[in-house]
């Protein structure tokens, strides 16, 4: 057993400031260290096993005398207990270290999480859409939550108040959600099951979403009303009118025409390729110039300046609303992605083309994964000659004295307003 010391008072104890260590007693081996410089600190000298140790346990006058005993008889209660104090020091320390590295909110990963994946995504909108929708609608309840923190009970209050009013964002919110907790699990953030997912989990407490979604259709125009657009159409002048008839004509879609450019155009072969980057499917698509549409883009003016087809009068892609201006400049109660729609009514109604013809003139993608993995042509010829046939119904001059209406509350009987 170590030998006792006297115990010293708590005055005895401040008096001491010369440099060396003294035994102030009422626990065996406790000592207060006096440095050179003249810091003080206690000291519990004590054998951990066979490894004789000094234990420090902090420093004098914070620590008081009182506060030192205290310490020194806890210790040597653990070593009793076959404990190491200053092992179970150290952990304390590494735990509350790796407690603070893992401190990270919600927010905080939805950062970290778009910078990682963003340069794989195609869209390079498609960082600011995750950013903006999770900044609407997860950040007011989990944003500044210990992303560890973030239960079942936080996801329903995020998704029930929009899950049947706004069911396409909200199960687009869903997913982006669980997709930046797998994150936060796999980067050590976060453990266990991710509430967010839907499989076995959500889909037992939320309603699916192809029950409650509203189906929003692109307002398109009739099909016998297409004739009499395409007339007045072509009637109009400006560089928006044409990208709007070209739209048509090839039934692609809006931002395929405004960011077309002239090296993708073989006026000879008649044909036009849209690279993958900039097609929704990600795939390249060769579509088919019927005459009209290789007459417009012969009239067209080419700038030494840009190289695109469409160019906005200031320089730069023409906006997407600049094509719905025209139509609404014609009083048509349509959009220029209801063409397509028509386009594909057409297709089916009035020819006898097969639906795959018409799905990959309108770059669809096969729906049966079995038939896609064979299918290796693109029916190009044959989609040649339903384009052809799409530019010359298009061309069809309404019956003298018929007039089709282009606006359903405006039906005039007025031919001169058709072709306004």
């Amino acid at each position: 057993m170590p030998k006792i010391a006297k115990e010293l008072t708590a005055l005895e104890v401040g008096r001491l400031k010369t440099e060396g260590l003294y035994a102030v007693g009422g626990v065996a081996g406790l000592h207060l260290q006096v440095t050179s410089t003249g810091a003080r600190s206690w000291i519990l000298r004590a054998k951990i096993g066979a490894k004789r140790r000094d234990i420090g346990l902090g420093a004098y006058p914070g620590v008081t005398l009182a506060q030192a005993r205290e310490k020194a008889r806890n210790a040597r209660q653990a070593i009793a207990e076959g404990r190491d104090p200053v092992a179970e020091r150290v952990a304390a320390r590494s735990a509350l270290a790796a407690a603070h590295g893992a401190e990270i909110t919600f927010d905080e990963c939805v950062v970290k999480f778009i910078d990682a994946k963003s340069a794989e995504w195609r869209n390079p909108k498609s960082a600011a859409q995750w950013s903006a929708s999770l900044t609407t609608y997860a950040s007011p309840t989990i944003g500044s939550l210990q992303v560890r923190d973030v239960e079942l009970a936080h996801i329903l209050k995020i998704l029930e108040p929009v899950w049947t009013t706004k069911t396409e964002t909200a199960t687009r919110v869903r997913g982006r959600i669980e997709n930046v907790l797998d994150w936060a699990t796999v980067r050590g953030f976060r453990k266990g099951d991710n509430p967010a997912r839907w499989r076995g989990h959500l889909d037992k407490l939320l309603a699916k979403p192809s029950k409650v979604a509203r189906v929003e259709h692109h307002t398109a125009l009739p099909i016998d009303a297409m004739g009499a657009f395409m007339e007045s159409l072509q009637k109009r002048e400006g560089l928006a009118a044409r990208a709007l008839e070209f739209l048509i004509l090839t039934a692609v879609r809006s931002g395929e025409v405004r960011g077309a450019t002239w090296d993708e155009m073989d006026l000879q072969a008649r044909v036009w390729t849209i690279p993958a980057e900039r097609m929704k499917g990600g795939k390249e698509h060769r579509v088919p110039l019927s005459d009209r549409a290789l007459e417009l883009l012969k009239a067209l003016p080419r700038l030494a300046d840009s190289n695109l087809v469409f160019p906005a009068p200031r320089g730069g892609q023409m906006s997407d609303m600049t094509l719905l201006a025209v139509m609404r400049r014609m009083n048509v109660d349509a959009v220029p992605h209801g063409f397509r729609s028509t386009f594909r009514d057409w297709a089916a109604e009035r020819t006898n083309y097969p639906r795959d013809v018409a799905e990959m003139a309108l770059a669809h993608t096969i729906g049966d994964k079995v038939e896609a993995a064979y299918r290796r042509g693109d029916l190009f010829e044959k989609r040649a000659r339903l384009m052809a046939d799409w530019a010359k119904f298009c061309a069809m001059k309404s019956p003298e004295g018929v007039v089709i209406p282009l606006h359903p509350e405006s039906v005039s009987t007025n031919p001169e307003q058709i072709s306004a």
